[in-house]
C-alpha cells in the first residue's frame, strides 16, 4: 500500500514551506496545486498541477479520483473562492481540510491605519482623506476599483496590470520580499502620502508597514475576509503538526 497523499492548494510561502516539510518527512506523498494567475510562481518541491478544478464539484472529484487523503488549504489570505469550494469538497468527498492561513498585521506605536472592509471601501477612504499620492499594493487583480480616484497613483505588482489604469499612473513591477530602505526608498520616490495594501500578513511585504510609519505615511488597510468554519493553522508548524495527527512520522524530518 502506498503512502497518504496530501493535496496542497497553493501559492504562498507556506505553501512552499510546508510541501518541503512533508517530502522530507518521506511520510506521505504530497501534490501541490497552482491557480496559474502568478507568470513565474516560486518552485515547489514536489509534482505541481496547474488551473482550476472547476469549483467545489471539481475539487471534490480531484480529490476522490487522485485518492488523496487530506486537504491543506495553504493559498493566499484574500483567495476569494477556493476556501470555500475547498470546504465544501473536503466534505462532500470526505477528506479531512486544513486551511493555513498566516495571522494578519496588526498596528503598532506610531501607526497610522485607516481600517476598510473592502477595495472599494479603500479607494473611497483615498478621496475621502484627500489623498494626492498613493501607492497601491493590492495585487494587479484588485485594481479596477481605483479607477475614479483622485488621487495620483502608484501600483506596484508582480506582473504587469491587466487593467486600464488612471492617465499617468506610475507602475513598478517587483517581487517580495522586500526591505525597509527600498521601501522607504520608494515612497520617497514618488512622494506617496498614503499606502493601500491588503492586510495579508507575513515578514516578506511588512517591511513596507515600518517605512510607512517612520516616513508619516497613512496605511489604508483592507481587512481580510473571515476563513470558513473548520480547523485553522497560522504556521507551517502548526499544519505539520496537524497532517501528522492522521499521518505519524509527517512531523520529522529526514536528515
Amino acid at each position: 500500500m502506498g503512502r497518504p497523499s496530501v493535496l496542497v492548494l497553493a501559492g504562498t510561502a507556506e505553501a512552499v514551506a510546508l510541501a518541503g516539510r512533508l517530502v522530507s518527512s518521506g511520510a506521505v506523498d504530497v501534490l501541490a496545486s497552482l491557480a496559474g494567475r502568478t507568470r513565474n510562481p516560486a518552485p515547489l518541491p514536489c509534482p505541481v498541477r496547474t488551473g482550476g478544478f472547476g469549483g467545489a464539484e471539481g475539487l471534490a472529484a480531484a480529490l476522490r479520483d487522485g485518492g488523496h487523503a487530506l486537504l491543506v488549504d495553504a493559498t493566499h489570505p484574500f483567495a476569494a473562492a477556493m476556501p470555500g469550494h475547498a470546504a465544501a469538497a473536503a466534505e462532500a468527498a470526505g477528506v479531512p481540510r486544513l486551511r493555513l492561513v498566516r495571522p494578519p498585521w496588526r498596528p503598532g506605536p506610531g501607526d497610522d491605519w485607516v481600517p476598510v472592509p473592502s477595495m472599494a471601501a479603500a479607494a473611497a477612504a483615498l478621496d475621502r482623506l484627500g489623498a494626492r499620492r498613493a501607492l497601491l499594493t493590492v495585487g494587479r487583480q484588485e485594481l479596477a476599483a481605483f479607477a475614479g480616484v483622485g488621487a495620483d497613483l502608484v501600483v506596484r505588482s508582480i506582473d504587469p496590470p491587466d487593467v486600464a489604469l488612471p492617465p499617468g499612473a506610475a507602475v513598478v513591477l517587483a517581487r517580495p520580499p522586500f526591505d525597509e530602505a527600498g521601501e522607504a526608498a520608494l515612497l520617497a520616490e514618488h512622494g506617496v502620502d498614503t499606502l493601500v495594501t491588503r492586510n495579508s500578513g507575513g515578514a516578506a511585504t511588512a517591511p513596507k508597514l515600518a517605512a510607512a510609519r517612520a516616513a508619516g505615511v497613512r496605511v489604508v488597510m483592507v481587512g481580510r475576509p473571515a476563513p470558513p468554519p473548520g480547523p485553522v493553522a497560522e504556521t507551517v508548524d502548526e499544519a505539520v503538526a496537524w497532517v501528522a495527527g492522521y499521518v505519524p512520522g509527517a512531523g520529522a524530518t529526514i536528515r
